[in-house]
């Protein structure tokens, strides 16, 4: 995890997020309780998936698909990921959660792969999120791109990261012997 002893907490839902400010774009880092258990669920079933069972798939890049798409109700235990990441994304950007749309995608990455340098600045979006599933170590650090500097967000299971959707970001090589698996997603309005 990134190191600023002077973040701010902000407190939502019983859990506490940290803002830390990069040189160009705040971050924000929160965690998930009881994100042990859910997490193993998500595993479970996600192992059991097959290549038909996802609804699309986007960014073929380095010999993979960065983005996988299902249907959540697939996997039940992403309801509380996904409720606490609208609850999260509903405080930072101070609006009502039933003000706010999301959208999500699976980001599966094996043993040597990489996520290229990109945003999300395409449509409507006014924030961007990663949560963290499974995270072998030296699996792969979130790089948070400013215009004269990068940030390296070490992740951990049951940690949420937001960014505004137009910052650049990638994920460096998953340089363990395991699959890493996230889900990113974008917030914007209803």
């Amino acid at each position: 995890m990134t190191k600023n002893e002077n973040a701010p907490l902000i407190s939502t839902a019983n859990t506490q997020m940290t803002a830390r400010l990069t040189q160009n774009s705040s971050i924000h880092i929160g965690f998930l309780a009881e994100a042990g258990v859910i997490n193993r669920q998500i595993m479970d079933i996600y192992g059991g998936l097959r290549e038909q069972d996802m609804l699309r798939r986007s960014h073929f890049f380095g010999g993979r698909f960065e983005n996988l798409y299902l249907d959540h109700e697939r996997i039940p235990a992403l309801g509380p990921v996904l409720a606490q990441a609208t609850t999260f994304a509903a405080n930072l950007l101070e609006l009502p959660k039933q003000a706010l749309k999301r959208g999500f995608w699976f980001n599966d990455m094996g043993p040597g792969q990489a996520t290229s340098k990109h945003d999300h600045d395409e449509y409507d979006e006014l924030l961007s999120a990663v949560y963290y599933i499974h995270v072998p170590e030296n699996s792969g650090n979130l790089i948070i791109h400013d215009r004269h500097s990068q940030t390296e967000v070490t992740p951990e299971s049951g940690m949420f990261v937001f960014f505004a959707p137009a910052v650049l970001h990638s994920v460096s090589s998953n340089q363990s012997g395991e699959r890493r698996l996230s889900i990113g997603m974008n917030f914007g309005p209803a």
